[in-house]
């Protein structure tokens, strides 16, 4: 994990609920429910039990009332698969307002730790609603375990660099029993040769050569000798074709068909005066890597920011920011004759501050409106003439970048407040495009959450970090629990951040636009873990039209803003160049 992770602790908060009985009439009064754990935290220190009181402090009874335990995390804040918290009683069918009930919270580990503080959170929830926290805090001392033997049960033998190893570990006491939850500590030789990730269960190689890992637990330890060599795959791209837009700047693209559109961006100093981003640009691709301009689109704008096209290829949506009237929106266009879009209405309600980025998905368009506090905006399309609001969310701090919808989930990008997942029809949550739930979020990725990517086979989301002062980095999140993601692994480039990201699904190759660094192709398949720049996983590197590695606006260098697979291509959209057809790495 990236040394700039700092752990996220879980504050104690008490919700008081309002309720009235069924039974009460307009001169009763409406009676509270407030459940409170006798301490905010239960420090169980070296032990791994101990007893809370729970009260219910109201003016009515309430129940059947659920103790839920939750999962346990590390001292980075990851995520101990198969270790939570236990509570006894787990039900209470009735607390009577004024009892007190005394409750016995233990710790159920699986698998082996390593030394730290842990921790975790016993919710008491009523009716679905949660009227009590308690956190639970235990700490695992390496030198407390009564170990009479330690067995690393993973075969050594030949792995590749970035090719992760599972770590099971079997620990016994003096008299052979298991010691389950027994605190183990890792050693690796050289240090530089690899990462046993948190929690102690897995090893992922980031040097060529030998590499001993050695397992402690108390005065006892286990060694495993692994072989580690290159992970193959390299490869270079090569240009294949270019439409040249030297008078704007140019912002996102969209590929569909034989149809390639290019937006454009803020306003680029030219012979013919300063040319602002008005303009929806159309490619004809037809023929291959071949990029013939057959038309635009201009609208009221100085930022076309963004450009999707439906999945049916008949309707697509540009963004406005900038726009002379103050109204902003967007614009909706028939793409009957997709070499030739129509306008069919431009939108404005709600969205005047502009719009950054759009998904449209179906009949839905979800909007990422400009600025603090106004967050996301669902429109129903079904009409395209006549759009209307139908559902809003914003994470209660910072503003939102980009949205990114698939399998009825839609992942913001919400700047400092993180990553933040949305049910909009996926079932997990309840949710709908009309009613947005949100399922969960991760606001500790450095801040700055730009874009997002969602591979549902493989339970990971690829987040980029635009952080425009210091390097930023791509932030890998397994979501394979949608309520808990957590951060796995990192991949940084010297120099520039990243913008835009694609992902070949079929070949597990994730693309990266990174500005005056140009475009990264990287091997993402298998389980990713720790530094992945470390492990020989980027395939390819290309700056098309070299460069310092800066985005000198304006001028002929590579500065690249999104990549597209298409029809076996990647195509970039280039804040300088326009639009550039790439063959891939083979």
């Amino acid at each position: 994990m990236p040394s700039s992770r700092t752990r996220s602790r879980i504050v104690w908060t008490l919700l008081s609920v309002a309720g009235a009985s069924s039974c009460s009439t307009g001169s009763e009064p409406e009676l509270d429910a407030r459940l409170a754990f006798s301490t905010s935290t239960l420090d169980l220190g070296a032990l791994r039990a101990g007893d809370v009181e729970l009260r219910n402090g109201g003016g009515r009874a309430v129940g059947p009332v659920l103790l839920l335990g939750g999962e346990v995390r590390d001292p980075s804040g990851v995520t101990v698969p198969g270790s939570r918290i236990v509570a006894e009683p787990s039900e209470i069918p009735t607390l009577n307002a004024g009892d007190v009930r005394l409750v016995h919270v233990s710790v159920a580990l699986q698998g082996t730790l390593t030394p730290g503080d842990y921790d975790a959170v016993l919710l008491a929830h009523v009716a679905g609603q949660e009227l009590g926290r308690l956190v639970v805090r235990f700490q695992v001392d390496a030198a407390s375990v009564p170990a009479g033997s330690i067995r690393i049960l993973a075969p050594g033998g030949a792995v590749r660099r970035g090719d992760v190893v599972p770590l099971p570990v079997e620990v016994l006491d003096a008299d052979g029993h298991p010691l389950d939850g027994a605190a183990v500590s890792w050693t690796v030789e050289p240090t530089w040769g690899g990462l046993v990730g948190s929690g102690g269960s897995q090893f992922v190689g980031y040097e060529v050569g030998s590499a001993r890992l050695i397992a402690t637990a108390g005065i006892v330890s286990d060694t495993l000798d692994l072989e580690i060599g290159e992970r193959g795959g390299s490869g270079t791209f090569a240009v294949v074709g270019r439409g040249l837009e030297s008078a704007h700047f140019t912002s996102d693209l969209w590929l569909h068909g034989s149809v390639a559109y290019t937006g454009t961006w803020s306003g680029r100093p030219g012979p013919n005066g300063t040319q602002f981003g008005n303009t929806l640009n159309v490619w004809d691709i037809t023929e291959l890597g071949g990029t013939t301009l057959v038309g635009d689109v201009r609208v009221d704008a100085r930022t076309v920011n963004d450009v999707k096209v439906r999945g049916d290829g008949r309707l697509a949506v540009i963004t406005h920011e900038g726009s002379s009237d103050g109204q902003n929106g967007v614009t909706l266009l028939d793409l009957a004759d997709p070499r030739h879009p129509v306008v069919v209405s431009r939108f404005t309600d709600e969205l005047q501050s502009g719009v950054h980025n759009a998904w449209l998905d179906g009949s839905w368009l979800y909007l990422v409106v400009d600025g603090t506090g106004n967050g996301l905006r669902v429109l129903d399309v079904a009409d395209p003439a006549h759009p209307r609001v139908v559902a809003r969310y914003w994470a209660g701090e910072s503003f939102l970048h980009d949205v990114y919808v698939r399998d009825g989930l839609a992942f913001l990008s919400h700047w400092n407040a993180g990553l933040v997942i949305l049910d909009v029809g996926n079932g997990v949550s309840g949710g709908t495009p009309t009613a947005p739930v949100e399922v969960s979020r991760l606001a500790n990725l450095a801040g700055q959450t730009h874009n997002a990517w969602y591979w549902p086979q493989a339970g990971y989301v690829f987040v980029g970090e635009e952080d425009m002062q210091t390097p930023g980095r791509m932030h890998v999140v397994d979501v394979r629990n949608l309520s808990a993601p957590r951060e796995v692994a990192t991949f940084s480039v010297p120099g520039q951040t990243p913008h835009n990201f694609w992902l070949d699904e079929e070949k597990a190759v994730l693309y990266l636009a990174w500005y005056g660094n140009g475009i990264r192709a990287l091997d993402v398949s298998g389980d990713l873990l720790g530094e992945l720049q470390r492990q020989g996983r980027e395939i390819a590197w290309l700056r098309y039209d070299g460069g310092s590695g800066s985005c000198a606006l304006g001028d002929t260098t590579t500065c690249t803003w999104a990549p597209q697979l298409h029809q076996g291509l990647v195509w970039v959209s280039d804040m300088n160049q326009g639009l550039v057809a790439l063959e891939p790495p083979r």
